[in-house]
């Protein structure tokens, strides 16, 4: 039977190797552990890393964890990459994106529905860019399709899971008054803004 200290160093190991996510049932399996124990094991070398200041840092995304450098480190890392090209996201795919994160599981209808324009092809964008998923079809007439976000989604925004999303009480009236004033209004869109390509939080 293998100890908590190499069950823990495997981790290590397999998260560096990985790159994305490492899912914990998947490494649960591969030890025969409950994912409890799994969940566990890498919780305490998340608290580890963190406590000894290290460059690099293990994140939580749902229910995966995955090796980024230090945001603190940022500036460091800047100057020794070549520039990366940042890429931001449209106004119109944030609203949605906005919509379908704080309203999730929700139908194209009820989106184009609170945005007052159809959004076939930011959604379709969305989905391309891995940042949203179908989860089902809602019981209503013509079963459409439910749209939620993805894991991509959580890791792009620096978010463990959906619990991290600001407070917004009502997101219809942000949409619309950012539609109103044509910018971002500082207690709405703003805080949900994403640049997909930052130095932040750069994955090994």
């Amino acid at each position: 039977m293998n100890s908590k200290k190499t069950i823990k160093s495997a981790f290590e190991s397999m998260m560096f190797i990985w790159g994305q996510p490492l899912d914990v049932k998947s490494c649960a399996d591969i030890f025969n552990i409950s994912k409890e124990d799994a969940l566990a094991y890498f919780l305490e070398l998340q608290e580890e890393y963190e406590q000894e200041g290290r460059g690099i840092v293990i994140r939580q995304v749902g229910k995966s964890f995955q090796f980024v450098t230090r945001p603190e480190n940022a500036e460091f890392i800047e100057r020794l990459c070549t520039p990366v090209k940042v890429k931001k996201l449209s106004q119109s795919a944030l609203e949605v994106l906005a919509i379908i994160a704080y309203k999730q599981p929700v139908t194209k209808g009820e989106i184009d529905a609170i945005r007052g324009v159809k959004c076939d092809r930011v959604i379709d964008g969305l989905l391309k860019k891995d940042l949203i998923l179908p989860k089902g079809r809602s019981e209503g007439i013509g079963r459409p399709i439910l749209y939620g976000t993805t894991d991509t989604f959580l890791k792009n925004f620096g978010f463990t899971s959906l619990k991290d999303l600001p407070e917004i009480e009502d997101i219809e009236g942000v949409i619309n008054l950012s539609e109103e004033e044509g910018e971002d209004d500082d207690n709405g869109m703003e805080q949900i803004s994403i640049e997909e390509v930052e130095y932040g939080e750069r994955e090994i």
